[in-house]
């Protein structure tokens, strides 16, 4: 590893301890993550079978009370979206690309640079694509479109912006990890 690649890795697990200090109730995840980070060589690739390191968007409209969310074609959920660092050791960067490419968007914009949420799951088996169940690492980052025009990707079957009354109405149509991305953004 090099001394470049190296204090990428230091200071991504800066951040997820400084993370964890604020939300203690994720302290496990940010361990886990952090341990991923400094054990695998390798693990901002998703060539990496066991699992990799993604970077996410919790993406608000420019009055800030709506959030986009995208209905992944491959998964058939609601969530944020974000995907593969795919080399890219900056899991922000990684973050804002997704965002800009899964939303058509451009301009988006950090509304801090320190994390917002972190989640390790599940993806499942894709026999289409020979790739076997694996976890994503995944790091997310709460940023800001400048206006709400959007185009859908091929990644996704659908984008909505929701409010929260529509994270109180439609609960059930989200995992844990999303619902407590809203309860964090919507109670600041």
């Amino acid at each position: 590893m090099d001394a470049l690649t190296k204090q990428f890795r230091e200071k991504l697990c800066t951040e997820l301890q400084l993370f964890a200090i604020k939300h203690p109730e994720q302290q496990q995840t940010a361990d886990e993550l952090c341990n991923f980070v400094t054990r695998t060589p390798d693990c901002f690739e998703r060539s990496h079978m066991e699992g990799h390191i993604t970077g996410s968007a919790w993406l608000v409209n420019p009055e800030g009370d709506k959030v986009l969310l995208t209905l992944h074609r491959k998964l058939q959920r609601w969530m944020q979206t974000g995907g593969h660092a795919d080399g890219e050791p900056v899991p922000l960067r990684v973050a804002l690309r997704e965002a800009a490419e899964e939303s058509g968007i451009h301009g988006i914009f950090p509304l801090q640079q320190e994390i917002f949420d972190i989640d390790i799951h599940r993806i499942p088996e894709n026999k289409s694509r020979n790739e076997p169940e694996h976890l994503h690492y995944d790091i997310r980052y709460l940023l800001q479109t400048p206006h709400e025009n959007f185009i859908i990707s091929d990644e996704s079957d659908a984008l909505e912006w929701w409010s929260l009354r529509d994270f109180e109405q439609r609960a059930s149509e989200l995992d844990a990890s999303v619902l407590r991305m809203a309860a964090r953004y919507f109670q600041q």
